[in-house]
């Protein structure tokens, strides 16, 4: 009996120490804004982050291709905001329809794994109709790069057939308190 007792409250030792190691990390979003600049190709419908607690944001977009889209590229940076937000370290320029089929680029493959769980963005070329992003909240787990506390912004351009067609940009808030964790 005693053992059965020692087993179950070193587990539950063990799960608290996990869990607040996890509350360490403060990682959601802050801000999003979309803009469409050819509304004949892509329309948004909905664009908003919605609180659903104070550590969890959801992101919520959907926006219509009107024409089928097979020549797809998206020029990504992140922003770290100090006095304003100065580029930062990462940069980069994919074609779309290329990355989806082989997943190339390890910047992008990273932004890509975290949303595409809540999302119909998922298959190769061509795109047409309904593009949704649903419910989709940051998971600490996902993000296997270190960054430094702080707040960011993911600025995506979208280009099709080489023409801008729409900007998403994220903004973000990655905090974690040392002092929490217990190493």
């Amino acid at each position: 009996m005693w053992s059965k007792l020692l087993f179950v409250a070193l587990f539950g030792l063990f799960l608290a120490a996990k869990f607040e190691v996890n509350d360490a990390v403060v990682f959601r979003f802050t801000n999003f804004v979309c803009e469409s600049y050819n509304k004949s190709w892509f329309v948004f419908h909905n664009c908003r982050l919605k609180a659903v607690s104070r550590s969890k944001v959801l992101l919520n977009m959907n926006g219509t291709l009107l024409h089928s889209v097979d020549n797809a590229t998206l020029h990504a940076q992140i922003f770290k905001k100090a006095n304003g937000f100065k580029p930062w370290v990462l940069d980069g320029t994919v074609d779309v329809c290329r990355f989806l089929k082989k997943g190339y680029n390890p910047f992008i493959q990273i932004v890509f794994n975290l949303f595409k769980g809540f999302s119909n963005i998922n298959h190769t070329c061509p795109f047409v109709g309904p593009q949704i992003v649903k419910d989709f909240y940051l998971q600490n787990e996902l993000l296997r790069l270190p960054f430094p506390t702080g707040d960011y912004m993911l600025s995506m351009q979208w280009f099709f057939r080489n023409k801008p067609q729409f900007d998403t940009n994220v903004s973000f808030s990655y905090v974690e308190d040392l002092l929490k964790r217990k190493n």
